[in-house]
């Protein structure tokens, strides 16, 4: 309990406030910007945050992941195009209420139910993080081998449409993962005689290659979008109390449902929209509206995919195993403060683990403030053409990859990663996977032969306890998730 009091204390000092509405700011000038992604955003600052204290980097982070998920619902009202594929179900009615000249009942629907979404779904950051976390200290060399392949093996399939596509990626990122040192022997790995390699692939760099630099390859290959038609309106955005009661079981429903699809690898936000979109649907007392401009529709898609936010971060801080693309680039910037994913992180690091709770709250409540103060300011920025987006998008890449370690090579590494991610998404492969595998790659090829070696080469200590019987059913039943998750996808559209 001390260490809540004092990541509360912390949380609410004048350097995290203004980190976290700062951030909040940027995300949701990502979200709003089509074609952009909260990973992109969260991978953008990651070189930002390595100077600040880790608290601090961490609520900044929270502020642009939180930020980017709500401002994807801002392009979605107004113009119809998802600013992120978390607010595809946002679009159905959000767009027919701004045909209708009640954009901003729209937008102030989405904001309060982001916000319910948001910060309810922090409370099971505080009451299941811990108990997964002291899971975690029954974990020796065996089990964790089995937690890498188990997280390799959801988010690489999950997160496709094709589990061989999935497979692919996982084990492209498996491949990269083995440049450097060997972590037994010590002897050079696969590094072309390039000494920067020698301590492998600089992670930043190829945070920001694979989910910044690509999407300005992907932008550039286009046709220049250039400012688009601005929907104007003079509604408020604020809620009658009569519409916030209409409003208010529906936000709290798809909260429990985006909370239970985040702490679930692999799922994420896109899937949670549509269920709580089609459960506000199934409930509803006027089921003739939806479609033709709803919001309670609005409510239950927006509430759902913020409540991803709060659940997909308690497998990444107790286990190591990201909830979404966002969280596996989230998970890079813990390693970069020097964290490591598990029991540790409430023992040792517990005052810093706690700050960043308490500051996932503040940064909710940061972005109810400015959703329902800057909407019609964020609704003019969803409109900045590509012609402004790619030399922005462009330096602050190199910048980034730049600033960490002062050397060149990293620049280039980052174009090279640049490159691969661009081919990636042109085969539909996944870079989340990519990612995860050089986290976990390592710690799943150290897990395996330390657990060798203290067993004299026998493998059999492999499946000796409980912990890697369970991972290695889950690992199994983790392959044909994506069946399951495109049945409730295509029916819930």
């Amino acid at each position: 309990m001390s260490d809540v009091l004092f990541g509360f204390l912390t949380a609410v000092s004048p350097i995290n406030l203004i980190a976290a509405c700062v951030s909040v700011g940027i995300g949701i000038t990502i979200g709003a910007l089509p074609g952009l992604s909260a990973a992109m955003g969260v991978a953008l600052l990651i070189p930002i945050t390595f100077g600040m204290p880790a608290s601090t980097g961490l609520i900044v982070l929270a502020g642009v992941y939180c930020g980017a998920i709500f401002g994807g619902s801002i392009s979605a009202i107004l113009i119809r195009t998802p600013g992120t594929p978390a607010a595809a179900a946002t679009a159905i009615d959000g767009y027919e209420l701004t045909l209708k000249g009640k954009a901003g009942k729209a937008l102030g629907t989405a904001v309060i139910a982001s916000f319910i979404g948001g910060i309810l779904s922090s409370i099971s950051l505080y009451l299941f993080a811990p108990t997964l976390a002291t899971l975690a200290l029954k974990f020796g060399p065996s089990e964790y081998f089995w937690l890498s392949i188990f997280g390799l093996t959801i988010i690489a399939g999950a997160s496709t449409k094709s589990i061989t596509k999935g497979l692919i990626s996982g084990a492209l990122g498996l491949m990269i993962s083995t440049i450097g040192m060997d972590p037994m022997l010590g002897n050079p790995r696969f590094t072309f005689g390039i000494p920067s390699l020698l301590s492998g692939v600089p992670f930043t760099a190829s945070l920001i290659g694979l989910f910044s630099m690509s999407q300005v390859l992907m932008l550039a290959e286009k046709k220049i979008k250039e400012s688009g038609k601005l929907i104007e309106f003079d509604d408020t955005v604020l809620l009658s109390k009569k519409e916030i009661k209409q409003i208010l079981p529906t936000a709290l429903r798809s909260t429990v449902i985006g909370n239970i699809i985040g702490i679930l690898p692999g799922a994420g936000a896109s899937i949670a929209s549509f269920l709580g979109y089609n459960e506000a649907k199934r409930f509803s007392k006027h089921k003739e509206e939806f479609g033709h401009g709803s919001i309670e529709g609005i409510a239950g898609a927006e509430a759902a995919n913020n409540a991803v936010t709060g659940g997909s971060l308690i497998p990444t801080f107790t286990l190591g195993i990201p909830g979404e693309s966002v969280t596996a680039v989230l998970l890079g910037g813990l390693l970069i403060q020097g964290l490591q994913p598990g029991p540790d992180l409430f023992t040792i690091h517990g005052k810093i683990t706690y700050t960043f709770f308490a500051g996932f709250i503040v940064v909710n409540i940061f972005m109810l403030i400015l959703g329902l103060t800057g909407s019609k300011l964020f609704a003019k920025i969803s409109r900045v053409p590509d012609n402004y987006l790619i030399p922005l998008i462009f330096s602050l890449s190199v910048i980034g990859s730049y600033a960490i370690h002062n050397q060149m090579a990293d620049v280039m590494i980052m174009f090279v990663f640049g490159i691969i991610g661009y081919v990636i998404n042109k085969f539909e492969l996944n870079s989340a996977s990519i990612v995860l595998a050089l986290i976990l790659g390592p710690i799943g090829e150290s897990g395996l032969r330390r657990a060798i070696i203290l067993n004299h080469g026998n493998m059999d200590i492999l499946f000796h306890s409980t912990v890697s019987k369970v991972l290695i059913i889950l690992t199994i039943l983790s392959l044909f998730s994506p069946i399951v998750m495109n049945k409730l996808q295509n029916k819930n559209k």
